[in-house]
Order: structure tokens, then sequence, then C-alpha cells
């Protein structure tokens, strides 16, 4: 017989021995003439494609998991939020509380016979929504290889730490004296980014703002730039170095800062920033300005002093020292598992918080 098109898609979920029982009648139905054998074979033809089709719907059908992102080896990888969208069969399979994980392959790093390798890992936890985003990124910089890599925790909302992750990178490489100064430039594309940030801000009835901690390897260097509370902390020979300090409002100079600015902190629960923020520098909080500010901070070290950094959001180092830190990723060579480790370890500790880590390792070679 000859089915229509539903027909048709109902026999791909027929069992063969079904359709072999039907195939006698059907050939004696067509075997009348020519044409209708010709009819009757690529009848056959098209019933054999469509029950090899696989039925990307069927719940009956396994669902990869996708709680787990593969290595990459390209040079941009990004956060879960703000990755593009999963093919058709693997959206209902997505779980959002899932911790999120992947990494990078090694790179030769400037002049140094030292390799680099990265991986990263975020979790919502706790919170009802996601606010944290992180970027890295290896390009060629006017020949120069550069790497960035980046965690942007948000507050009231995810808008402003998602323009970071799109944004920020971009802004700094473009600068005219990236290469031959990286911190000038650093302090100026962080600048441009919140102006220009802040000019989008208009439209939305509703502020928000985003804590920004960085690392660009720049040929042998490492250049650490942060704004806020999220940290960046080095382990060098098994000891841990921070590389960022965190912008609080009861830290001494930044209280200093906001008051000859004409802005004032006081305690809510902690201390904060007009009563509002309880970080001192942030991009975005417009109705803050000028007293909250997204000039960064920035050190830089050799990499070939370093064994590794990790990147994270408050969320970490809420609940894990700087020495918890280096100590639970010393022993794990491979940086995702590492930066696995280190955001469920701070779930396992209690973390209410979103948390977002990026370990990078240096190996001499």
């Amino acid at each position: 017989m000859v089915c229509s098109p539903i027909e048709c898609v109902h026999l791909q979920k027929t069992k063969p021995t079904i359709l072999l029982l039907l195939l006698p009648r059907g050939f004696f139905f067509f075997s009348e003439t020519i044409p209708s054998l010709i009819v009757f074979y690529f009848s056959l033809c098209l019933l054999f494609s469509i029950s090899q089709t696989p039925n990307l719907t069927d719940p009956s059908s396994p669902k990869p998991s996708s709680s787990v992102a593969p290595l990459r080896g390209d040079a941009e990888s990004s956060s879960p939020a703000s990755s593009d969208p999963p093919p058709l069969a693997m959206i209902s399979s997505r779980d959002p509380d899932a911790l999120f994980s992947g990494g990078g392959i090694s790179f030769l790093a400037g002049n140094l016979p030292v390799k680099f390798s990265y991986g990263y890992s975020s979790l919502k936890g706790k919170r009802a929504t996601m606010e944290d985003f992180f970027e890295t990124r290896i390009s060629d910089v006017d020949g120069q290889m550069v790497a960035f890599f980046g965690v942007f925790d948000g507050h009231g909302g995810a808008r402003t730490a998602e323009y970071l992750k799109n944004n920020l990178f971009k802004n700094l490489v473009t600068h005219d004296e990236f290469i031959s100064d990286t911190k000038k430039a650093i302090v100026e594309g962080f600048k441009q980014t919140d102006e220009e940030y802040l000019i989008e801000e208009r439209g939305q009835p509703k502020n928000a703002g985003s804590t920004a901690s960085t690392a660009l390897l720049v040929g042998n260097k490492l250049i650490v730039a942060n704004v806020g509370d999220s940290r960046v902390v080095a382990s060098r020979n098994g000891s841990a170095v921070p590389l960022s300090n965190d912008h609080k409002p009861d830290r001494s100079d930044e209280r200093q800062r906001i008051e000859d600015a004409g802005g004032f902190i006081i305690w809510a629960g902690t201390w904060r920033v007009g009563g509002i923020l309880a970080v001192s520098r942030a991009f975005g909080d417009k109705q803050l300005k000028p007293y909250v500010i997204a000039e960064p901070e920035i050190q830089e070290e050799d990499i070939g002093t370093l064994d590794f950094i990790v990147i994270a959001s408050d969320g970490l180092w809420n609940v894990l020292s700087n020495k918890d830190a280096v100590a639970i990723a010393r022993d794990i060579s491979d940086a995702e598992t590492a930066s696995r480790k280190l955001v469920q370890e701070a779930y396992a500790r209690g973390s209410c918080d979103n948390i977002t880590c990026i370990v990078v390792r240096f190996e001499v070679s």
C-alpha cells in the first residue's frame, strides 16, 4: 500500500518485522504493471529511509549530558548564559542548576619555555538566578599572543556582567597602546567600557553593576586587573600569593576616596556605599557614581615564577581562604578538574552565592 505522509511518519516507529508482513500485499497490488513496480520500489526506499532516521524528540531516546563542556582548543570559550544555542536534542537535557565546566589546551607563552593550560567551572548554586559570567580568550594582537581570563560577578541582575563578557576584552586589545603600554591600555579600556555601558543603561529602570577580576597574559608577563571583590590568587612554590585586593567600602583608602568624592558608607548588615552597595568599585551602578568607580588596581608578575593562578567570584572566596584554594588545587594537574573541585568544595562548605572559577596552570619545559 502507499501510505499518506502522516502514515509514513507513523511507520518510523513500526518494527521491521511488521514492515516485512506488509510487503506481500503491496507486491501483488503493484505487480500488475511495470510502473506499479517502480512506484513500489521507491515506496520501499522511502519507508526504509524513514525507519532509519533518528527521532530527536522521542522521549525514550538517550539524552546526552551537557553539564560538562568539552575541552576546547579554539581561541574563545564562553559562559553558559552566553554560549551558542545547543542543538534541539540537547535543549531539554540541559540542567540549569548543573555545574558547567571546560578548559583549553596549552600554548607557548612568550620567550620562556613555559606552556599554560586553563579550566573553568561555574555553578548557579543556591541563588535563584545566575549573575556570574566569565570569559577566556586567546588571540593574536599585532603579532603577539595574548591570553585573557576574566570573571564577572553581577549584582542587580546579570546584564552588566554579560556586557563585560562581550565587550571588555575587545576594548582592551583595540587600544592603540595595548602592546607598548598594556597597563595604560587596561586603565583606559576599563573606563571606556564603563562609560559605554552607562550610556546603554539610560533606558533601564533598575540599576545593575558587576565586579571584574581579569588576568592578561602578554608575552612573559601576567597582568592582573581587579575591580570589586572577585579575586585573583597565585601559587608560588606551593604558597598562596594574592594578586588582587578586594574593594570593600571599609578599606581605609577606599573609604577616604569615597568621602573625598562626597559620598558616605554606613553599616547595613555589612559596610555599604550609600547604604546600598557592599563593594566600593564596580562597573555600572549609575546611581552611585562617582563614588563607585571602575578604575582597576593592577599587579604584574613574571609567569616563570608561578605554578598557577585562581580567578574566582566571591561565591568561592566567601568560604575559602587564599591558602585553602591553593592547597586544594595544588596537587591537581588538570586545570579543569582543579576548577571543578574548587567550585564543588565552596558549595559543600555552604556558599550561598553563584560560584565561578578559572584556574590557569603554568608549566616550565
